[in-house]
């Protein structure tokens, strides 16, 4: 029985009523609360403070206006986080989604040993990005490792993957599309094995009794189908690649690239302005071009899908 209902003859029927419907409501207060301090109010705050110029933590600002949107427009460093970003987003995004369905089909395949491949393959998931990072710090360093010893094992020249060759820093960002990769492949894989479970094996039967090869159940049964969780992993997976910046600490010990400004993002931007300048308003202003970017790219892939869908 509730506790905002009382078992007492005296009590007046209207009474009852009134605490029933009041009972959800007082149930849902904390959350609501919650999510007005910790989200709502913060969004809007960060709305409000792109158009706030020369605003200070004690409030103050010097007058209404887009100059903050501005003066991101015409730094060179945002410009810069503006190509690194998107460089990064299209290149990592489609090659992992590519390896991720390759991975989660042979994953799917019921073979002797095959748990050992899965946690091999969804390991990434549960260690600290920090932390592999430093491993890959290794395995690219140009003396002992590992990728520039499988270069040079195949008769390539070994690359300065971390540092800047004739002053040129173009490997740099290389280095953190290949990590990205490889830590995007876990989440992606185990998302594209639970589509792929749901797939009727009707269908691949049906296939095989028409003689149809592997390669045609794959492209002609295994994707369609698989489609709507391909969408929504990429999705997911451009929402975090524009958010990128875990990837890119560990390499250079915080600093953005090996000349500290080479390898800017969006994020490491508004961390820059925010933390280290003071530029709140600069910052905030990046915030909602960041925002409205990832809006506007998560809008044109869900029409594209129910596009696809149709």
């Amino acid at each position: 029985m509730s506790l905002f209902r009382k078992k007492d003859k005296k009590t007046n029927n209207n009474d009852v009523i009134f605490n029933s419907k009041l009972e959800p409501y007082i149930y849902l207060l904390p959350f609501v609360l919650g999510l007005v301090v910790f989200t709502i109010y913060p969004i809007i705050n960060v709305v409000l403070m792109a158009f706030k110029e020369g605003y200070k933590l004690n409030g103050a600002f010097t007058g209404w206006g887009i100059g903050n949107f501005t003066k991101i427009f015409s730094d060179r460093y945002f410009l810069s986080a503006f190509k690194n970003t998107f460089t990064y987003v299209f290149i990592v995004v489609p090659i992992a989604t590519c390896i991720s369905i390759l991975v989660a089909n042979l994953l799917n395949q019921k073979t002797k040993g095959i748990a050992i491949f899965q946690t091999a393959f969804f390991l990434p998931m549960v260690t600290s990005a920090i932390a592999v990072g430093l491993v890959w710090k290794y395995m690219f360093n140009n003396e002992i490792g590992v990728v520039n010893f499988l270069l040079k094992a195949i008769g390539l020249n070994p690359i300065n993957w971390l540092g800047a060759t004739a002053g040129n820093a173009q490997y740099n960002i290389w280095a953190v599309i290949i990590f990205g990769i490889w830590n995007m492949i876990p989440f992606t894989t185990i998302l594209l094995l639970s589509g792929l479970q749901n797939i009727d094996p009707l269908y691949y039967t049906a296939a095989k009794v028409d003689g149809a090869s592997t390669t045609k159940m794959f492209f002609r049964i295994t994707i369609p189908l698989l489609s709507p969780t391909i969408f929504l992993t990429m999705i997911v997976n451009m929402i975090s690649a524009f958010k990128i910046y875990n990837e890119i600490i560990p390499f250079w010990n915080g600093s953005a690239g090996v000349t500290g400004t080479n390898l800017y993002t969006f994020v490491y931007y508004i961390k820059e302005q925010f933390a280290t300048y003071g530029r709140y308003g600069l910052a905030a202003a990046a915030s909602i071009v960041l925002f409205i970017i990832i809006f506007v790219f998560t809008m044109i892939q869900r029409y594209i899908q129910s596009k696809a869908n149709n």
